[in-house]
């Protein structure tokens, strides 16, 4: 089964075509500019370059005819027609309380995606629409497949997952914790098991997903129990240009000193916060260590500041979870910041968690970077959230079968 990968964003959208018998990714590439003018960047694993196109996109619809039209491309396609395209899975972000796993997607899905629109409106919405493009373009025969960020996060208690609000707003508007990066700590789950060799039922773990956008779940017996993210992605840790969790009446102090907006402050809060805020230099974290190299004070208060934020949610999940068997760390930062993933667990000794100095200098490796007598186990695991959503995919076509 050949399956077709879609994230699609605003004015974007990414692709991947898996061959499911073997997992391979037979091509990827990212439409841009999508309602401007169109660029097309297209990845054939069998090529030294990459394919690089302005292509007119006035709609998602044209950016999936590039697509189609580039796979089967006689040069840098990886198949003959459309035909071999056997289904599509899409990233969709929110899909609330609708929603605890990947669903075929039907009129009652697209309606539940709908309703969660006020819950995500610029990520649902781009989402519907890429949805949208992909029936236009390929018919109503292939079938799709929507594999969203908060499912697997659906399993957290309500003692974890409710605010401290009064309860009609959760009854009314359904404000609560969700989480995000879902497919992600799902992915890197599964990995840590068949690392260690024992069955996810018997784990319990705390799965650090790090990037510009970061978040840490707290697995036990394969389910998410707690996550740190919240009602939005702006919750939890300082992230590259997010704020993380803030005393809430800042928000209306702002308002009130700087004369601006509530959007306006969120705004801050979602852009110009974090490392970014923080450092005064960037939202990199390479920038940032170049930053610290020389010297610069503020650089290094922000890393300072995220790697504490970091090793506290990895302290209260070990407290919930009532021990821990191994961390892992995933996603660009979590895969390839060695200093982070040091600070992070320095201290921690006395928990069982040691990292070893000379296997911590990998990056970007799945591995176990303990030392070899800590009792937790250390784990570094390139995430893969694009073969989550194929894998999905594929369950639920052939189930449908």
């Amino acid at each position: 089964m050949n399956v077709l990968v879609i994230n699609a964003g605003s004015s974007s959208l990414k692709y991947q075509l898996f061959n499911m018998d073997n997992k391979a990714v037979l091509a990827k590439g990212l439409c841009e500019r999508i309602g401007i003018d169109g660029r097309l960047t297209h990845t054939n694993p069998n090529k030294e370059e990459k394919y690089k196109a302005d292509v007119p996109m006035k709609d998602h619809a044209d950016a999936i005819r590039a697509v189609i039209n580039i796979l089967i491309d006689k040069e840098w396609g990886v198949i003959e027609s459309m035909s071999e395209i056997d289904a599509v899975g899409h990233r969709v972000v929110h899909g609330g309380e609708y929603f605890a796993d990947s669903v075929l997607i039907n009129d009652e899905v697209i309606k539940a995606i709908e309703a969660c629109v006020p819950l995500a409106p610029l990520h649902n919405t781009a989402n519907l629409i890429g949805i949208s493009a992909c029936k236009d373009v390929m018919g109503e025969n292939i079938p799709q497949v929507a594999v969203f960020d908060t499912a697997f996060h659906q399993t957290m208690p309500p003692e974890h997952y409710m605010y401290a609000l009064p309860y009609e707003y959760y009854e009314k508007y359904k404000i609560r914790r969700y989480g995000f990066h879902g497919t992600s700590h799902k992915y890197v789950s599964q990995q840590a098991s068949e690392m260690l060799g024992i069955p996810i039922e018997n784990l319990r773990l705390v799965t650090c997903h790090l990037g510009n956008g970061s978040s840490i779940a707290a697995i036990k017996g394969g389910k998410s129990m707690d996550t740190s993210m919240g009602f939005t992605p702006l919750a939890g840790l300082p992230m590259g240009t997010r704020a993380g969790n803030i005393d809430p009446a800042i928000i209306s102090f702002l308002c009130d000193h700087e004369h601006k907006e509530a959007d306006e402050i969120i705004d801050i809060l979602n852009k110009k916060s974090g490392m970014l805020g923080i450092s005064g230099v960037s939202s990199d974290f390479r920038d940032l260590d170049t930053a610290i190299e020389e010297g610069n004070p503020r650089a290094k208060l922000a890393k300072d500041m995220f790697n504490l934020s970091v090793k506290k949610i990895i302290g209260s999940y070990i407290a919930e979870m009532g021990g821990v068997d191994a961390i892992v760390f995933t996603a660009g930062v979590g895969e390839n910041d060695r200093s982070v993933r040091w600070d992070v667990c320095e201290h921690m000794e006395y928990l069982g968690i040691k990292i070893d100095p000379e296997k911590n200098k990998f990056r970007g490796r799945q591995m176990d970077i303990s030392i070899d007598y800590a009792r937790v186990r250390v784990l570094v695991i390139p995430t893969n959230e694009e073969l989550v959503i194929a894998e999905d995919t594929e369950r639920l076509v052939n189930e449908a079968k």
